[in-house]
């Protein structure tokens, strides 16, 4: 019983989305990779749970989240673009943030 309580609770957490897109981050694009012409803002490392006990989340969903949390902080640091820079690994990835005109 409580195996299966267990499983449908896991099942509904993955088809939550927690991270949400934040007003000033609807503005800033994502690039795969180092714009041209652009200044550089610095880097920012995102993190997201990828794993709930023995369950994987998806990669797409964990992805989409790490993407929108470099979004969020973009606007910090006066940046409207991030590109990554690496893949994302067990939940977690790097951005770079740049300001183009």
């Amino acid at each position: 019983m409580r195996t299966g309580l267990l499983c449908c609770a896991m099942l509904c957490v993955s088809a939550c989305t927690f991270v949400k897109l934040a007003p000033g981050a609807k503005q800033v694009l994502v690039l795969r990779a180092a714009p041209v012409g652009c200044e550089a803002r610095g880097e920012v490392a995102v993190s997201v749970t990828h794993k709930v006990g023995f369950y994987e989340r998806s990669e797409t969903q964990v992805r989409d989240e790490l993407e929108t949390l470099a979004r969020n902080e973009a606007p910090a640091s006066a940046a409207n673009r991030i590109s990554p820079l690496g893949p994302a690994e067990d939940g977690n990835q790097r951005w770079a943030m740049w300001r183009c005109r």
